[in-house]
């Protein structure tokens, strides 16, 4: 079956390659050597007007779009396609002055000075009012220019406001929440340190110098903050689905940014994106982060089902404000980006087109460099990029659909955040990566899914964590396992429902009967400690002994059946992994955090067992991956080489290198940071 979506600007049907372009900060006798420039890169597609309020509107209710209109004609006369932004992510000085109210609060309740970006409360009538007004003048003089493909709202909306709008704000939404304060008091437990609260007018967001401990409150605050975010992203829109109905909407995440659940957005966006910035060449190995970058990749290919995504933002070269700003080594820009491609993005852009001359970003990299010609080593990187780029038209539109699903909840890593044991450092997202990295490894795909997603199509679903059950998770989880799925779940999870209240009927709560254990207590391990658990004969395989750390659930097997059990400690011959039948599927639950090597035994053999098939035959070399993106009919390979050393690939027969035109033999050698995209006949 067919399965293509169509391009992301139909009149440039191709892989979109560019980046921010910020002509506004440079004299116009630069812009035609921009367009030359961009020529020469194969860039297609600029992001403007992201930080230009200032510059579109001088003054209150003056407008100057002459300069912008230059641009957006030579996009088009130099057949280049325009990512126009909503000027909403940084405030002209005027409107400081004039209107205080704009400007944040901080959790102290101090007003914040002008400056900075996004310094605005997202509550504020006015601001609402000036975002409304600009944005329908840029939707009404640009709705018909051949440049125009997608809006890009805002920048990296992020942060909160504590102001009296926003507090005042916030006590309506949780009006909306719960009804009634005994309502609210019963669910954030406020009669612990007689927190009780007997007015609304009294419920405050948490602050330095008050309230941080009711826990209910403070998951609530950020669910608020999300919320509020997403109307003030709807109120910005509503301009632009009026006058362009057509054009997709996109706004810019960033990656795990723990201040938004992304997942609200996802039935507002016409496609995501998002700004990666890895530390390549940092104290792990390369290849350690390609996984971590890969499954946040993962996340947005998931968000809208499968439909390809947007790398809004990269660098070419190097940040400025990561701790060590280092350079991508010889053949790391290519391979960077092709792995976004590889995991459904049809873009690849970057932070920035050309390097600022002043402020806080001057040194961080960009396209043309401050000596502004195009005979600079990253210059000719981003120019390999285009030339890759132009040889995937194929690859347009493409997308995965794996049997595999793996889950990252956004609310969980808050309430888990908060909670105080049994480790300060939960290390959540290590665990959800942990479980990752082997299907990375073995070029199995993976979608990562929010909790409250629909598990259906899924054959494997894996929930390490999770801590939060929010309502309606169990129900899914029950009625995915007894359909025929399989799920693997761990130590931790089940313990408090979406208040961050803790169940009392035993944990895991509302999975205990789906899972058959009880698990009565955790112990938590220094760093350096470790237990063992040994498997029994009938566990997928498994033998020896395996190294656990961190935390270990004691649980008892009620009706599950135990497939290994602790070696060492007062728990040694405790259940330590067991699986549940239920109806035609089963629940596994693992009770302590285990070794990299146990998740890939395990894992693995699990996949095989389910005949969830790798991309390729075969093992991979440590450190390479492979991914698949398809149309139903024929597969594209994205097999990259995270690594230095020369390495060779088994691939089997029937392919065609997109890179290089050249059909393949069985076996493929890719040089260090090498990639092929390979092509079935």
């Amino acid at each position: 079956m067919s399965h293509r979506y169509l391009p992301l600007a139909p009149r440039c049907p191709h892989m979109l390659h560019g980046g921010d372009y910020n002509p506004d900060q440079w004299p116009p006798e630069v812009w035609d050597e921009d367009m030359r420039l961009m020529n020469l890169a194969g860039c297609n597609a600029m992001s403007v007007g992201i930080f230009a309020w200032a510059r579109l509107e001088p003054a209150e209710g003056q407008y100057d779009f002459g300069w912008l209109d230059t641009i957006m004609d030579k996009l088009a006369d130099n057949n280049a396609v325009a990512v126009l932004a909503t000027p909403s992510g940084a405030r002209p000085a005027w409107m400081s002055a004039a209107y205080p109210e704009v400007l944040r609060c901080g959790p102290n309740r101090v007003r914040n000075l002008h400056g900075a970006r996004h310094n605005h409360c997202y509550t504020s009538p006015v601001y609402r009012q000036k975002t409304a007004a600009i944005n329908r003048l840029l939707a009404e003089r640009y709705a018909k220019h051949p440049a125009l493909a997608v809006w890009h709202i805002s920048n990296e909306y992020g942060g909160a406001c504590y102001c009296p709008l926003c507090e005042a704000a916030f006590r309506e939404w949780l009006k909306a929440r719960y009804g009634s304060l005994d309502a609210l008091n019963a669910a954030w437990w406020t009669s612990f340190w007689a927190h009780t609260y007997t007015d609304w007018s009294q419920v405050e967001a948490p602050a330095p110098h008050g309230e941080g401990s009711v826990h209910g409150l403070n998951l609530d605050w950020k669910r608020f903050v999300t919320d509020q975010t997403l109307d003030f992203y709807r109120h910005e829109i509503a301009p632009l689905r009026e006058l362009t109905p057509d054009l997709p909407i996109t706004t810019n995440f960033m990656g795990t940014y723990p201040g938004l659940n992304y997942w609200k957005f996802v039935g507002d966006l016409d496609v995501v994106s998002w700004d990666n910035y890895p530390s390549w060449h940092s104290g792990q190995s390369d290849a350690e982060t390609a996984v971590g970058v890969s499954m946040v990749n993962d996340i947005y290919r998931a968000m809208k089902g499968g439909r390809p995504w947007m790398l809004m933002e990269s660098t070419p070269s190097m940040t400025n404000w990561q701790q060590v700003c280092k350079l991508k080594r010889p053949g790391m820009h290519l391979l960077a980006s092709l792995q976004a491609v590889a995991h459904g993005s049809d873009t690849v852009q970057y932070f920035q087109w050309r390097k600022s001359r002043g402020s806080s970003e001057k040194f961080h990299g960009a396209v043309v460099d401050h000596v502004g010609h195009e005979h600079t080593r990253v210059f000719s990187d981003v120019a390999q990029v285009g030339a890759a780029l132009a040889r995937l038209d194929d690859v347009v539109g493409t997308t995965c659909l794996p049997d595999v699903a793996l889950i990252y909840d956004w609310e969980n890593e808050w309430a888990m955040a908060d909670a105080q044991g049994p480790r300060q450092q939960k290390g959540y997202h290590g665990a959800v990566l942990d479980h990752y990295r082997p299907f990375w490894q073995a070029g199995i795909p993976v979608d990562v899914i929010d909790s409250v997603q629909d598990y259906s199509r899924y054959r494997l679903l894996i929930a390490p964590m999770l801590y939060m059950l929010r309502p309606g998770v169990a129900e899914r989880m029950q009625a995915f396992v007894e359909a025929g799925g399989t799920l693997v779940t761990t130590y931790h999870s089940g313990i408090v429902n979406e208040s961050d209240l803790c169940f009392l009927t035993g944990w895991p709560g509302p999975l205990r009967g789906l899972l058959g254990i009880w698990n009565e207590e955790i112990d938590a391990l220094y760093e350096g400690q470790t237990q063992t658990i040994a498997p029994s004969n009938d566990f997928c395989g498994l033998s020896g002994s395996y190294q656990a750390r961190d935390l270990c659930a004691l649980i008892w097997a009620e009706t599950a059946q135990v497939l290994a059990t602790y070696e060492t400690d007062f728990y040694a011959g405790n259940p330590a992994v067991t699986v549940n039948h239920i109806g035609a599927g089963r629940a596994y639950y693992v009770a302590p955090r285990m070794d990299q090597r146990f998740q890939s035994d395990f894992l693995l053999q699990l996949a095989a067992d389910l005949g969830i098939e790798r991309v390729l035959p075969g093992q991979l070399p440590d450190g390479v991956t492979a991914q698949l993106r398809t149309d139903g009919e024929r597969e594209f390979v994205f097999v990259l080489n995270f690594t230095t050393e020369a390495q060779r690939v088994e691939i089997g027969e029937g392919w065609t290198n997109l890179l290089t035109g050249e059909a393949c033999s069985t076996a493929l050698r890719l040089d260090g940071y090498g990639v092929a995209v390979l092509a079935s006949s």
